[in-house]
């Protein structure tokens, strides 16, 4: 199974693994480090319940922006001051505008090769009677694409919404999400906003609510969905390795779930490209 995900390219994105308990002390004095593949190997092939926590490092493989650095404005503004509930209050039109971007940006990305190796791995070890759950920040529903099965969303996806008015969240795949918005969403820094009336931006479709539909993804200040936390919480606790892919480790909570699950004596095997503010856990 390791072969599985070395060809897939995952490997390539660089190993860490810490397999002893952190408990007290300063952590790079409490952590065994690891870089040798056959101790992941042999870690691997008796585990039972694998946790995987993935990040934008894995779809952006795919090609899709993570939304920092270069890529880190749509038109004049940071993404981080769109995804609000109070930039969604103050200018619907321009929040879905850049949503609406996302969106179509998402539905033109195919599954990398970390995407299918993981599936693939579900897969192979469902059938020896283990099983893989795929924790991810990701909102683009790659990993569904790629045929993972056990996949909870932290950050929510953008393949769904969630009305204002009676909270009803489907699944909404249409291109465009109504028709106001088709050709709407360069992010040209002279762009000028769409401007489209809140009445003729996405509505649910729930019998005679009509209420204006929000993109179900967890906005910057807002909670995580609880009943996903909870369901989180209990593969945390229940996990016996668990590999961090792609995750840049600085998103709270879900830069702590890999430290949490170290600190129970589990091994954590760390993929990616560059260290991370949570390395010191795993390496």
């Amino acid at each position: 199974m390791t072969m599985l995900l070395r060809n897939r390219a995952v490997v390539a994105l660089g190993l860490r693994m810490c397999s002893s308990h952190v408990t007290k002390g300063p952590l790079a004095d409490a952590v065994k480090h690891s870089s040798d593949m056959s101790e992941f190997r042999e870690v691997f092939s008796k585990a039972k319940h694998i946790a995987i926590i993935t990040g934008a490092g894995v779809s952006a493989e795919s090609g899709v922006p993570t939304f920092r650095g270069k890529n880190e404005k749509w038109r004049k503004w940071l993404s981080q001051d769109l995804a609000t509930p109070e930039a969604f209050s103050r200018d619907p039109s321009r929040v879905w505008e850049f949503y609406h971007y996302r969106r179509e940006l998402v539905m033109n990305k195919k599954p990398s090769a970390v995407h299918l190796a993981l599936a693939e791995c579900e897969a192979r070890l469902k059938k020896q009677g283990r099983s893989v759950v795929i924790i991810t920040q990701c909102i683009d529903d790659l990993h569904r694409q790629a045929g993972s099965k056990h996949v909870l969303n932290v950050h929510g996806s953008l393949m769904e919404t969630r009305c204002m008015s009676c909270g009803h969240v489907s699944v909404n795949k249409r291109s465009p999400i109504c028709a106001p918005l088709k050709n709407k969403g360069d992010p040209g820094p002279d762009v000028p906003d769409a401007q489209i009336p809140v009445d003729k931006l996405p509505r649910c479709e729930e019998r005679e609510c009509n209420g204006l539909l929000r993109p179900n993804v967890v906005f910057f200040g807002e909670t995580l969905d609880s009943h996903i936390l909870t369901k989180v919480e209990k593969e945390i606790e229940t996990c016996d390795l668990c590999l961090v892919v792609g995750a840049s480790s600085i998103v709270y909570p879900a830069a702590m779930f890999g430290p949490r699950i170290a600190s129970r004596g589990v091994p954590v095997a760390e993929f990616n490209i560059h260290t991370t503010p949570k390395s010191e856990y795993f390496m």
